[in-house]
């Protein structure tokens, strides 16, 4: 594409650094404002030459790149956000490592090309996609504090339930026998205290997981690519929005190797000279569609023959294999949920075969 500007913003949380360069000759200057909407605005207006399209705005994926690209679009210039992981991006045995530095690098890959371009979804969907991840925070806040009961009955060796029956109405009412006001416990009783300040933290997650449902629900239930993956025995609401929200317009990926890529769930490839070999997957891209999926997994397999005879297949026969067959049964299911919405159809079974010809053999030693 023909420029002749390029902005180049690293964007703080406070501040922003702005490097314009001038794509013909390279020459750079630099200038710093606050980050606020109105300072961005004032700078991007400044800089751009007498056609906007002719200029364009780079800066690395954060909590404030959703504004700021909508900030961009408003004003008709062409935009680019990236991600840093790249490893054009690694800061190795450098003597300096500044803001200005940064914005420089966005700029000088920008000229060449060299950044790879992170997809933005539409601001409603950016609002459902974080109330998404919103969910999964206040779980982890919850499991933080189940952890925390458990931890404190083992130092007073007082034993619990195992699993799930100790979250249930008897289980709870068990803990509720032996927890008892902070202000109320003598120095020998402080363990009761502190049992009931995480009873209240927990009750307090369990009741704002329920509006947190009833909220996502309520947003799923006019949304046809939800409701298509749940066709699926095993995949819920919460893992069907996790995916449509991460994938967003299904045809921006070329293939299915396209979106495992995408989700992290491709190995890593290492090649030099005569040695070739698989690692372990990536793990890159988005870590809660990653995790849901591999969650999913486990109980799609419960639920369905093919899934059990895919597992069956990948793990010969071995329990200490069945995690490995789990995240490539998680692969699996991404790529079929991934055809779904591509060619809105519901759930179909897929033809027996064996797993090893559909799964590269690479894939399968790199999960070991």
């Amino acid at each position: 594409m023909s420029l002749s500007k390029i902005i180049a913003l690293d964007l703080g949380k406070f501040k922003t650094v702005c490097c314009v360069m001038d794509a013909a000759t390279r020459e750079s200057a630099f200038e710093t404002v606050q980050t606020s909407p109105v300072s961005l605005h004032e700078l991007i207006v400044k800089q751009l030459p007498p056609s906007p399209a002719d200029a364009l705005v780079v800066f690395e994926t954060c909590d404030l790149a959703g504004w700021v690209h909508d900030l961009c679009q408003g004003l008709g210039v062409k935009v680019i956000v990236t991600h840093a992981n790249g490893e054009a991006w690694q800061w190795r045995r450098v003597k300096r490592k500044t803001d200005r530095d940064d914005a420089l690098k966005l700029a000088k890959l920008a000229l060449l090309d060299q950044l790879g371009p992170v997809h933005m979804p539409s601001p409603d969907q950016r609002q459902r996609r974080r109330l998404v991840l919103h969910r999964r925070s206040v779980v982890t806040r919850r499991t933080q504090s189940r952890n925390a009961i458990r931890a404190i009955f083992n130092q007073q060796g007082l034993s619990l339930a195992k699993g799930g029956k100790q979250w249930t109405i008897a289980g709870l009412t068990q803990l509720r026998e032996h927890a008892r006001p902070l202000a109320d416990c003598d120095l020998a009783d402080l363990w009761r205290g502190q049992l009931e300040v995480e009873l209240s933290l927990m009750q307090a997650a369990d009741a704002q997981l329920k509006v947190l449902d009833a909220k996502l629900d309520e947003l799923g239930k006019d949304d046809a690519r939800i409701q298509l993956l749940q066709t699926v025995k095993g995949v819920g609401p919460r893992v069907a929005e996790v995916v449509v929200l991460h994938l967003d317009d299904p045809h921006r990926f070329k293939s299915a190797d396209h979106v495992a890529g995408y989700a992290g769930l491709v190995p890593k490839q290492i090649e030099s000279g005569q040695m070739s070999r698989f690692g372990h997957i990536t793990g890159r891209g988005p870590a809660l569609l990653r995790s849901m999926l591999v969650e999913a997994a486990w109980v799609v397999w419960r639920h369905n023959a093919w899934a059990q005879a895919w597992v069956a297949k990948i793990s010969r026969g071995s329990r200490a294999r069945r995690k490995i067959a789990m995240v490539a049964l998680a692969r699996k299911l991404l790529t079929m949920l991934w055809s779904m919405m591509k060619h809105n159809r519901p759930f179909q079974t897929p033809i027996s075969g064996p797993p090893m010809a559909a799964l590269p053999l690479p894939l399968t030693l790199a999960l070991a």
